[in-house]
């Protein structure tokens, strides 16, 4: 009986992500991320604080990550961050505490350094951008003319 269980909650697991029909623009795409991964720390953090985030490949189209912010060490900010396919688009998603529902960020601009992605209906941000140059990142988030840039390196 268990194997039967295992067998069936395999199947769901593996048609959920075989099910989906990926093109290969939208997997090219996904490849481009791989940079991502690793452990970036915050270098322009507030007096006393610090941060980082974290990203690692979960699946072959999903990048899992945490953002945090420390100040000591109390954790003051924890974010939980994904980039997936979805419907045949890539999304960055972000999981706050302060939100109700997880926000959702289609990737509109995607290169081999960076990507941008939007939610014009999201209060703040609406757009959210990551550069890559070298071993640092900014990240850039904004909306209506309102901006705060991110300035990480890259730790592993």
């Amino acid at each position: 009986m268990k194997k039967n269980y295992f067998f069936l909650i395999a199947m769901l697991i593996g048609s959920n992500v075989i099910g989906q029909q990926i093109s290969k623009e939208t997997s090219t795409n996904f490849k481009k991320l791989n940079w991502l991964e690793g452990i970036w720390t915050l270098t322009n953090a507030k007096a006393g604080q610090s941060g980082y985030e974290r990203w690692r490949k979960s699946s072959p189209i999903e990048l899992r990550g945490y953002g945090v912010t420390m100040k000591g060490t109390d954790t003051i900010f924890m974010e939980k961050l994904r980039i997936l396919v979805r419907e045949n688009n890539l999304y960055y998603v972000a999981d706050v505490h302060e939100n109700e529902k997880t926000v959702y960020f289609k990737l509109t601009e995607i290169g081999d350094t960076g990507f941008v992605c939007e939610n014009p209906d999201h209060d703040f941000p609406k757009k959210i951008a990551y550069r890559l140059a070298g071993d640092k990142l900014n990240a850039t988030i904004s909306c209506n003319g309102e901006s705060k840039d991110y300035l990480f390196i890259k730790k592993e």
